[in-house]
């Protein structure tokens, strides 16, 4: 996949005035700041300090006219006009200082829009990260095949062999912003609506969790509801991977998860 331009990064056309990257700039990096990702753990941590080491260079480039100048020919492929082309540094010559953060006057979002706009893009951010990881650890477990199902962002089938299909629950993942009643019934409904008469499990991830007593209620009400389906729901808090693993989580989702938390 092509790396983003720095306009692409900020989100703003290559036609964005100075103030359009600014404010796009502030935007941008707010939802990467440490505070925002600190409970997310290292790796995730490590991710959004490198995309806003992106997000400070693309601001430094497009917001002085000299270094977008030089820029924006180095992309139509045309060489670099020297009157447009940044200054070069003399050897041993002190190193320029960063560009100052756009001002605070600026004029803010509503705190509402922008306070729901991060967090999608937050959830996002998470929802791939997860992805990545979980797809790795049952890579390298193996026995499974990748499959697919509306709308979980990841499913496997146990892999088929000479004489049937292979042991064990088709396993089936869910990212959420916040686990809750609603979310295990939806999760739990579309599940066994996939896998048919075949066992299910669900691992159902989110960046926050109801009280463990509510999440044992509403998966108490779906197996009463859905008597006959071998259906297994596993809560599974983001920040920590801890997991409310019932007493008949089967041995496949166990191994996946110990996997994913040990990062082995």
């Amino acid at each position: 996949m092509a790396a983003k331009s720095h306009y692409e990064l900020l989100d703003v056309a290559p036609t964005a005035t100075i103030d359009d990257i600014k404010r796009a700039f502030r935007v941008q990096i707010a939802r990467y700041h440490p505070d925002k990702v600190q409970h997310l753990g290292q790796e995730f941590q490590d991710m959004a300090a490198e995309r806003a080491a992106e997000l400070t260079e693309a601001y430094r480039i497009l917001s002085d006219e000299g270094r977008r100048a030089a820029y924006d020919q180095s992309r139509s492929g045309a060489q670099p006009d020297s009157a447009a082309a940044p200054p070069v540094q003399r050897p041993g010559a002190a190193a320029p200082p960063p560009p100052p953060p756009p001002a605070a006057d600026e004029p803010a979002v509503s705190k509402g829009a922008q306070f729901s706009q991060e967090r999608a893009t937050r959830d996002e951010f998470v929802r791939r990260a997860l992805i990545g990881r979980l797809r790795q650890a049952m890579e390298m477990i193996g026995g499974y095949d990748e499959s697919q199902a509306r709308p979980f962002d990841l499913a496997w089938v146990p892999k088929t062999k000479m004489f049937g299909r292979g042991r064990g629950p088709r396993l089936l993942a869910r990212f959420v912003s916040h686990v809750d009643a609603g979310a295990i019934a939806d999760a739990w409904v579309q599940s066994v609506k996939w896998a048919g008469n075949e066992e299910v499990c669900v691992l159902l991830i989110g960046s926050t969790l109801a009280t463990a007593g509510e999440m044992a209620r509403a998966i108490a009400e779906q197996r009463r509801k859905s008597r006959g389906a071998a259906a297994t729901l596993i809560p599974v808090d983001a920040r920590t991977w801890d997991a409310h693993l019932p007493t008949d989580a089967p041995e496949s989702a166990k191994t996946l998860l110990a996997r994913v938390r040990s990062g082995t």
